[in-house]
């Protein structure tokens, strides 16, 4: 049987977490939590993560910051990254996307739509 791939999300919200979390491990990945981006930059080398959904702003290391951090390591470089945020502003998108992220998704979503976003980067079990 294959290994699971890991995703990890990036979120100081224990809601968003809990619910990205559960809503992943639904459909067979392993999860990794991380409560901002310096959590997230401590857990990466002790996981083999596929994929990495980061909130945009969170205390310590924001998600800009994230995003920039792991596209300066050779490690991580090409680790698809997807920004979940409630911000709308299209600068602020661009300033993901300028980063280095691959996708930008709006809160709220629907697990479906998060599904959807992922599956163009890893491949997702259908549910």
């Amino acid at each position: 049987m294959a290994e699971k791939e890991t995703i990890l999300i990036a979120d100081d919200s224990s809601s968003v977490r809990k619910f990205v979390s559960f809503a992943l491990k639904t459909i067979g990945f392993n999860v990794v939590a991380a409560e901002d981006g310096m959590d997230a930059l401590e857990k990466m080398p002790l996981h083999d993560v596929s994929l990495v959904l980061t909130d945009l702003n969170m205390p310590n290391v924001d998600g800009i910051e994230l995003i920039r951090t792991i596209r300066a390591n050779e490690a991580y470089k090409d680790i698809p990254i997807v920004v979940l945020s409630s911000i709308k502003d299209e600068e602020d998108k661009k300033k993901c996307f300028d980063a280095g992220a691959n996708a930008y998704l709006i809160k709220p979503f629907n697990a479906k739509r998060l599904q959807y976003e992922i599956s163009k980067f890893i491949n997702v079990k259908k549910s």
